[in-house]
C-alpha cells in the first residue's frame, strides 16, 4: 500500500469545497431558526447566494446539504488525531485531540458549534436530516480506522482497532447530542469537550497512558 499523500486539491475542488460548504452553513441556519420542515432548497440556495440548479448539482435533498458543515468537523478531529506520532498513547492522543476540535478559542469556533447545537435540536424531528448525521459519523468511522491503526503501530489486533475507532466515533456524537438537548455552554462543565473527554474515558478508559 502506497504511503504517499494524496495531492493537493486543484483551484476547481477548493471552489465546489467552498461553494458546498457555503451552502451548508445557509441550510443549518435555516433549519436551526425555521425548521427542516418548511425550509425550502429555494430558500437554502438563495441564502447561500447561488442557482438553485447549483444546488442540485451537488446535493439531492435539502437535508442532504448539512453534509459538508458536519463532514468538515469529523475531518479536523481526525486531522489533529493523525498528527500524534505512531506508537503513542491511543487514550491521551485521543483525548488531546478531541479537546483541540471541540475547543472554542474565538467567536467563530462558538458560533460553529452553537450551529451544530440547532441543527442537531432540528434533526430531532426530522428523520432525513438525522440519517444525513448517522452517515457523516459511519463515514468518520470508517475513515478513523487507518488513523488508530498507525497509532497503534501494530500493538492492537484490527478487531480492537474497530472497535476503538467505533467507541471514539461514538463518543464524540453522544456528547455533541447529549449538550444539544440542553443549555450549556460551549466550554466549562458539560460542555462538548468535557462530556466527549468523559464518553472516551468510560468507553476506552482514554484518560489512561494504555496502548
Amino acid at each position: 500500500m502506497s504511503t504517499e499523500p494524496p495531492p493537493p486539491p486543484t483551484l476547481t475542488e477548493r471552489r465546489k469545497a467552498a461553494t458546498q460548504l457555503d451552502i451548508a452553513h445557509a441550510a443549518a441556519e435555516l433549519f436551526a431558526t425555521q425548521g427542516p420542515e418548511v425550509t425550502t432548497a429555494e430558500e437554502i440556495a438563495r441564502r447561500a447566494g447561488v442557482a438553485l440548479r447549483t444546488f442540485y448539482r451537488y446535493f439531492r435533498s435539502k437535508q442532504d446539504a448539512v453534509g459538508p458543515l458536519l463532514t468538515d468537523g469529523a475531518d479536523r478531529w481526525r486531522a489533529l488525531l493523525a498528527e500524534a506520532p505512531p506508537g503513542s498513547a491511543l487514550g491521551p492522543a485521543l483525548r488531546g485531540a478531541v479537546e483541540q476540535a471541540l475547543a472554542t478559542p474565538d467567536p467563530q469556533a462558538v458560533e460553529a458549534l452553537l450551529r451544530t447545537r440547532g441543527l442537531l435540536r432540528a434533526a430531532a424531528d426530522d428523520p432525513a436530516l438525522r440519517a444525513v448525521w448517522y452517515r457523516v459519523n459511519q463515514e468518520s468511522e470508517e475513515l478513523l480506522v487507518p488513523v488508530i491503526a498507525r497509532l497503534a503501530d501494530g500493538s492492537r489486533n484490527p478487531l480492537e482497532v474497530r472497535l476503538i475507532a467505533a467507541a471514539a466515533t461514538d463518543a464524540i456524537r453522544i456528547a455533541l447530542e447529549t449538550w444539544s438537548g440542553t443549555e450549556a455552554a460551549t466550554e466549562g462543565p458539560d460542555s462538548p469537550a468535557d462530556l466527549a473527554v468523559r464518553c472516551l474515558h468510560s468507553l476506552l478508559g482514554a484518560g489512561d497512558d494504555t496502548r
